[in-house]
């Protein structure tokens, strides 16, 4: 699944002085080194998705009006399975694999997504015309407990865990105008978090499992982002949102209730209690739409350089910054991802960030639970830090991550992927374990048709501090597991 080739007479799909694709699809999951936040300047036609469900609609009118407007649909079905070492502790509402992301619970046949694109891309090979596109992505299955955002059917996950459930981690519209430098691209509405190797749809992964380093960064975000395409090496992005997985309207001011003798509360995530005869307790209250500290105006800045050759790629971004108050998910983000192409059949992608949270509730604190934004009452809401200090009632948490991937390409169906890398969760309050860990795997991406591939692998995880792997009771983990991905 690709762009067409250019055939005699078509318009080209490619400004011819810009740097070539670095790579194909397939059997990689994509063509242009990844960013986020805009289609490829330069780089991107209409209608440049070949889906066997718009070939199925063409001969209709539907499928008439459809590409007479360059919109397409389309999409996959994404099923997966694992078998792992671990296990689940009953009465946990985390499965053993955890931190492990995208397969939580170990040893389950499970229905990772299945996504439905509704999409018009702008033609921004073309220099003469504004052109505009759109993008709404619904998708359902287990991949939706890392795509939520507060505020957005996410009781699916915030109250009742469910292990599969819906979400649209894209909804925006994009305008493209070409005559600022080589293009600028605006897009507004909900748009993937920018930085990163990895995404969250299927399609767009080296591996089916899922990197630490992509499973606790940002994820989604709502605003209006800026991409100015300077040179053909050089391009900067500037945006403005709300804040990280959170929506506007979470700003509201709700009053946080007393709890009465006999309701259920929780201190920590997944461990309840009852208040006792005779006592109220304040500021206990199940999360209803109080404040949240990490909706304000966050500002994104990114620049990205590739060579000539499109051997080399840099991508630098401070994500989602603004004055870092404890929040649902209000995650300051600082990360560089690089790319360097050896030649056509291997590459090597690497990725590092620092993220950190001001005034992070401490659990080891004795004021601990005596916030008015008790996120923590969520069934899987934000974990608080483990401070140095029991005294203070408040940190900062922090976190650092470096990531690896070599890719070999051996024939023009197949690639193996390795992953290397290193998760430091300094004070805990991401994988609610104040440890670091290492992670490698080794997967094999098959496509038998470019309709469906299959990504068999192998991945071993390490706790290095203390045992925080099958609910805190390993150090160590294997997990195998694959996917299929039947595009239609």
């Amino acid at each position: 699944m690709g762009a067409p080739a250019d055939v005699p007479g078509a318009p080209p799909s490619r400004r011819a002085y810009f740097p070539p694709a670095p790579e194909t699809t397939g059997p990689y999951p994509f063509t242009e080194w990844p960013f986020g936040g805009a289609n490829p300047v330069g780089a991107t036609i209409p209608s440049s998705v070949d889906s066997p469900l718009m070939t199925a609609l063409a001969p209709t009118a539907i499928g008439g009006w459809l590409n007479d407007n360059h919109i397409q649909i389309y999409g996959w079905i994404n099923p997966g399975f694992n078998v792992s070492n671990t296990h689940t502790l009953p009465g946990q509402i985390t499965g053993g694999n955890f931190p492990a992301a995208y397969s939580y619970v170990p040893n389950v046949l499970q229905l990772d997504q299945i996504v439905t694109i509704f999409e018009r891309l702008p033609d921004t090979v073309q220099q003469d015309h504004w052109d505009w596109g759109f993008r709404f992505s619904p998708l359902f299955g287990e991949t939706y407990r890392y795509t939520t955002a507060n505020g957005i059917f996410s009781d699916q996950l915030q109250k009742w865990n469910k292990f599969a459930g819906y979400d649209a981690p894209m909804i925006y519209g994009e305008l493209y105008i070409p005559q600022v430098m080589e293009g600028l691209m605006l897009r507004l509405g909900r748009y993937i978090s920018v930085p990163d190797i990895e995404a969250q749809l299927a399609p767009n992964n080296y591996m089916y499992s899922h990197s630490m380093t992509y499973a606790f960064d940002n994820y989604t975000n709502q605003g209006l982002i800026a991409t100015l395409q300077l040179t053909k090496n050089w391009m900067v992005q500037g945006a403005i949102a709300v804040g990280t997985d959170t929506s506007v309207w979470n700003a509201r001011n709700t009053n946080v209730a007393a709890l009465p003798a006999g309701a259920p509360y929780s201190l920590l995530p997944g461990v309840w209690a009852t208040v006792p005869a005779g006592i109220w307790m304040a500021g206990q209250a199940a999360y209803s739409g109080q404040t949240d500290p990490g909706v304000k105006p966050s500002a994104t800045g990114c620049i990205r350089y590739q060579s000539d050759s499109a051997y080399d790629a840099v991508y630098s971004c401070a994500n989602s910054i603004n004055n870092g108050a404890f929040g649902y998910n209000n995650l300051n983000q600082y990360t560089t991802t690089f790319y360097h192409k050896f030649n056509d059949d291997w590459h090597i992608s690497f990725e590092g960030w620092q993220m950190h949270e001001y005034n992070t509730p401490n659990a080891a604190s004795p004021f601990y639970g005596a916030s008015p934004y008790m996120f923590f009452n969520l069934v899987n809401g934000p974990n608080p830090a483990q401070c140095t200090s029991s005294l203070n009632p408040t940190c900062t948490s922090r976190e650092w991550s470096l990531l690896t991937y070599l890719n070999w390409k051996f024939s023009p169906q197949d690639n193996i992927s390795w992953r290397a890398e290193y998760f430091n969760d300094i004070t805990g309050q991401r994988t609610g374990f104040k440890t670091s860990y290492f992670n490698y795997a080794m997967g094999w991406q098959h496509w038998f048709m470019p309709t469906i591939t299959i990504r068999p692998e192998v991945a071993f995880y390490n706790s290095l501090k203390t045992p925080a792997l099958s609910n805190g009771t390993q150090s160590h983990a294997t997990i195998f597991s694959a996917d299929l991905i039947w595009h239609y």
